[in-house]
């Protein structure tokens, strides 16, 4: 057909509606843009960095002992601690990123509520798991020298006074109770068990050592808001140790939590003891630990075991109540079962002697 025989072009009698569906179109894409960037009630877990117990944290090592005390280097292996990165309380975590974060092997989208109580600032968050490192760095020294059949004795500190409460202004944080009402006490447990013999409203005798001078208080008790029959005196009690050994964690407060406490143990335990736990191999694991030794379960272990795994190690130290997600790691790994820490030590002694002896694991 010529140009002259080109039929005319028809009237686009339907532009009207496709710029409408055009514009409608470019709307639903802005506002999906816009809707990826929604925050959204969750928080974010990725693996972290490993730090061996055994080497170095800023500059110093990780575990320093006082002067005289007898030490053993470890030198060709490690015994690290595992991290999780995860969002802070005070970030927006966006549907993108937890949509990106969900499809990442080995991190995790979990309810922000279930890491950070409703109404957590940073600030708290950052306090308590400080609070939590340095109950950690405490009991792992405990429960390492009591592995090796030291001594240490335990005494009842005032963690914190209550504002307002009947012993504000009469105790002061820090302060050690040696008695109550003439009984000896050595434990938190013990400290209230003994308080609890009174009424509310009977006043207590209070044996304390304050800057290491004795004093004599007394405190008259109030009624307990859940229990209007138990009596309170308004203090936190804590334990505070008294160790035959001058241990110092060198952690900074940038790591924060209780869950390094089983590996700062074996670290302590190592140093203190001839020989090599890791028998030149890289080791990693997790765990809070009491100062009994008993170790307890922890959050994030598939990310523990990844950071681990990259990092090169052979071995993973699991909390027991851990190891049924544990096992669902294709990471691998050997995963050592552990309850105690005297189990962990005698796991790993025997697989330094030979690398398949048979020890507890979590498969």
């Amino acid at each position: 057909m010529s140009a002259q025989e080109q039929e005319p072009e028809r009237p686009v009698t339907w532009s009207r509606r496709s710029r409408t569906l055009t514009i409608g179109g470019v709307a639903l894409v802005v506002l999906t843009c816009l809707a990826a960037f929604v925050p959204v009630p969750y928080s974010t877990m990725r693996p972290g960095p490993v730090f061996n117990t055994l080497g170095e944290f800023d500059g110093r090592p990780l575990i320093e002992f006082g002067d005289g005390v007898t030490t053993y280097d470890d030198p060709d292996g490690s015994l690290n601690f595992t991290t999780v990165s995860v969002s802070r309380a005070s970030s927006d975590v966006s549907l993108l990123d937890a949509v990106k974060t969900a499809l990442t092997p080995d991190a995790e989208v979990v309810p922000r509520d279930l890491l950070y109580p409703e109404g957590t600032t940073q600030e708290q968050s950052t306090q308590e798991s400080a609070a939590q490192l340095a109950g950690s760095k405490s009991t792992s020294a405990v429960a390492a020298l009591r592995a090796l059949g030291k001594d240490v004795t335990t005494r009842v500190l005032v963690a914190s006074v209550v504002e307002d409460g009947p012993a504000k202004d009469v105790l002061q944080a820090d302060d050690l109770v040696r008695s109550i009402d003439g009984v000896a006490v050595a434990t938190p447990q013990e400290a209230v068990d003994q308080i609890s013999k009174a009424k509310p409203g009977d006043t207590v005798t209070l044996d304390v050592e304050r800057a290491g001078k004795p004093q004599q208080v007394s405190v008259t008790t109030v009624p307990a808001e859940d229990d209007p029959d138990r009596a309170l005196v308004g203090v936190t009690l804590g334990a505070d140790y008294d160790l035959p050994v001058d241990v110092t964690n060198n952690v900074g407060e940038a790591i924060g939590g209780p869950s390094a406490g089983t590996m700062f143990a074996l670290a302590i335990y190592d140093k203190l003891t001839p020989g090599s736990l890791t028998a030149g191999r890289d080791i990693a694991g997790t765990g809070t630990i009491d100062a009994d030794g008993v170790v307890g379960p922890i959050g994030g272990v598939k990310q523990k075991i990844a950071g681990a795994d990259e990092a090169g190690a052979e071995v993973f130290l699991v909390p027991a109540a851990n190891c049924a997600e544990a096992a669902e790691s294709d990471r691998d790994l050997t995963l050592v079962k552990v309850e105690k820490l005297t189990g962990a030590i005698d796991a790993l002694e025997a697989l330094a002697k030979d690398p398949d002896a048979e020890v507890p694991t979590c498969e």
